[in-house]
């Protein structure tokens, strides 16, 4: 919990009325124009975007024409800060090179058991950047894929090289990855932040790079009709937010397809709640901008002093309030502004009130250990984790919550042995994996289930009616922990995941991204170095639905054990690698999976009163 805190009547002064945030399907209209009449003088590698033109450069190696560090939208400083993205100032006197990277966002992490100095080389408030991977042979308008970073809303960055994955599809999409701005640039919430600029600046920095995509990215060769956003984790949830973006009534005006693997979903307060508004306060605090004078004589806004203060000041403010909460948590994150954001993801999920049509939707094992204290021994432990993560549980809540995640009374420290389960019979996340077990695992899972599973099973849920599709899968390539995957879909290969998996995976992502459809051929599925001629689940993938609730497993079988320490469990276990990885895809009823999962998640859903999800 925060620790600066002031009463709300001392500190909002006075502010002017904000104006209302609207959808605008076209803002770039004059750049539009002005890049339309000169367009034809464009070459491969040399773009006239209108208010810029960019100079690219080819990878002979992937067969990729690259652009890195286009601008998308106004550089967000001064006047602009907290305000909604606007489009980018014209600048026609050069040609501008788009061989390096722009600046990334100015980071703030999580928090932990301190804080600590942030390494901001390299980054700058003016960060709305975005890069472009185009296959140098398009015949055609291809499909595109536009990534969104995770970090929990507080750090990474757009740098993500998106070749290896289009490389593994036969160069049959363009790639594009995008910055958004994070931590109290991307998300200061409060009353007078609402009615002197935007709340869920970050996420509206996304939504108008989607819109930027739609004007330009025919240039590139793409095809602005069959658009796939994707994003892991703060990523991931960022797709959910767009899918759910002003109530779910763009259609398919933006983007076609969603992909979301472990999407995060913290508690998503209202903007102007205590939580969101106490980050405010304790920001402005740091920052020097906190109230100096009595109740009544009308001092300068903190918004406007806010406004005013350099960058390095609030990039350290920033940085520390990001710091500053319990471990696992980040101090700015996503709020319900009823305009772009109307409604709980949890109840507007329900509704299946989402754009788009189509939907992958993903989850590892096990999510959870990175964000949970790792001295959970006793259910007392537990009990007082529960009480401080859900601060508004009863006694009768938190014994539910038992009831739900019944315990096998081990634990880590009384040598229980180390395993992961197979997810469909004995042993079960509730108690046991790879990394922990007992309360350990248990407070884990529990973690692992409202932040990241449940959130994936109500996306799925969302899609499979009204004429859409969604499909669900998990990865489980031991130990499975949280973001694993990411190094499967894009690269440089983990040690722990075989060359196979890593074909596999990137494949299913782009057989939807091309045909909206994951089903893989079962020799990949099965994999070059597996003697199986059998037909694979994964080549006849079924939808999702909750008559049919069931996803493909990503796993391995054989392989070469290793011992690896995992920083944020602080124990040695063991992995496996090559040679002997083997491809294990199989089909799963993810409802009774590790012990009742999809129940679980209906309990959490219910729960959306007091853990607003």
């Amino acid at each position: 919990m925060l620790s600066i805190l002031f009463p709300i009547a001392l500190i909002l002064g006075t502010c002017a009325a904000r104006p209302k945030l609207e959808y605008n399907p076209v803002p770039f209209t004059a750049a539009l124009q002005a890049r339309q009449s000169t367009q034809n003088s464009s070459t491969s590698l040399r773009i006239d975007l209108g208010y810029d033109v960019y100079e690219g450069i080819a990878n002979r190696t992937s067969r990729l024409n690259i652009w890195r560090g286009i601008r998308y939208a106004a550089p967000p400083t001064g006047s602009n800060r907290w305000q909604a993205p606007t489009a980018p100032p014209q600048n026609r006197s050069s040609v501008l090179s788009a061989g390096s990277f722009a600046p990334i966002c100015p980071q703030g992490p999580d928090a932990s058991t301190s804080i600590n100095a942030v390494n901001q080389s390299g980054a700058s408030e003016d960060c709305l950047f975005l890069n472009v991977y185009s296959p140098s042979n398009a015949s055609g308008p291809l499909p595109v894929l536009v990534w969104i970073h995770g970090g929990g809303y507080g750090a990474g960055n757009g740098r993500q090289d998106l070749s290896s994955i289009i490389n593994a599809n036969n160069n049959s999409f363009v790639g594009v990855a995008i910055q958004y701005r994070l931590a109290a640039f991307g998300f200061l919430s409060s009353d007078e932040v609402f009615r002197n600029g935007v709340v869920n600046a970050g996420i509206l920095d996304q939504h108008f790079a989607l819109q930027w995509v739609q004007s330009y990215i025919g240039l590139f060769g793409g095809n602005a009709s069959q658009v796939t956003i994707s994003g892991e984790s703060a990523g991931g949830g960022s797709v959910m937010l767009q899918d759910m973006a002003f109530g779910g009534t763009l259609g398919q005006s933006l983007f076609t397809n969603t992909i979301a693997a472990s999407p995060y979903l913290p508690m998503q307060y209202g903007y102007k709640d205590w939580v969101p508004s106490q980050a405010y306060y304790a920001f402005a605090t740091q920052a020097g901008c906190a109230p100096s004078l009595p109740y009544g004589a009308h001092p300068q806004t903190i918004f406007n002093c806010l406004v005013a203060k350099d960058t390095d000041t609030l990039i350290n403010a920033s940085a520390t309030i990001s710091q500053s909460g319990n471990i696992g948590t980040w101090a700015f994150l996503p709020v319900t502004d009823g305009i772009f954001v109307q409604d709980l993801p949890s109840q507007q999920l329900l509704r299946r009130r989402v754009n788009g049509k189509n939907a992958l939707i993903g989850n590892n094992a096990n999510e959870g250990p990175s964000f949970t204290p790792q001295n959970i021994t006793t259910e007392e432990d537990l009990i007082a984790w529960l009480q401080l993560t859900f601060p508004l549980f009863t006694n009768d809540d938190v014994a539910k919550v038992l009831l739900y995640y019944p315990s096998s009374n081990t634990s880590t420290h009384s040598g229980a042995p180390l395993y992961a389960t197979s997810g469909d019979m004995g042993a079960s996340a509730l108690n046991q994996s790879s990394v922990a077990t007992g309360q350990q695992q248990r407070a884990d899972n529990i973690y692992a289930e409202t932040t990241f599973v449940c959130p994936a099973y109500w996306m799925a849920i969302a899609y499979n009616d009204y004429g859409r599709s969604s499909y669900k899968y998990q990865f489980s390539v031991s130990p499975a922990l949280h973001g694993a995957d990411v190094s499967g879909y894009f690269g440089p290969l983990a040690p722990n995941i075989g060359p196979d998996l890593a074909l596999a995976v990137r494949q299913i992502w782009g057989n939807f991204i091309t045909t909206n459809n994951p089903s893989i051929p079962s020799t990949i599925a099965n994999g070059a170095s597996s003697n199986l001629s059998s037909s694979n689940d994964a080549s006849t993938w079924p939808q999702f639905s909750m008559y049919s609730p069931y996803q493909i497993n990503l796993n391995q079988t054989g392989g070469t054990p290793f011992s690896i320490n995992i920083n944020q469990i602080g124990h040695n276990i063991t992995e496996y690698g090559m040679p002997g990885l083997q491809n294990n895809i199989t089909l799963v009823n993810a409802w009774t999976w590790e012990a009742g999962r999809g129940y679980r998640c209906d309990f959490w859903r219910s729960m959306g009163g007091i853990v607003p999800e």
